[in-house]
């Protein structure tokens, strides 16, 4: 999970980020774009540096075989 960033939480400011990622064959994200932003620049940041570094199960082909694909992923930043 991303890691909530100390400045943003004392700010109170939370949002949900949601991004655009294309990941190769292997499962590895080959970029990650702000597709809607949460209104913080702290939150946007952090939820593009976690995912950068997380590991997909790829799309696989008719004959089971692992293809590139591209997904959408909503990170949700809520203060408890």
């Amino acid at each position: 999970s991303p890691r909530y960033p100390i400045a943003a939480a004392r700010r109170g400011e939370s949002g949900t980020v949601v991004l655009e990622v294309e990941v190769d064959a292997g499962g590895a994200p080959l970029s990650v774009e702000v597709a809607s932003r949460s209104g913080s620049r702290d939150l946007d940041r952090a939820a593009v540096d976690a995912v950068s570094r997380w590991r997909f199960s790829p799309a696989l082909d008719a004959d089971g075989n692992p293809v590139p694909g591209r997904l959408t992923v909503p990170i949700d930043f809520k203060m408890e």
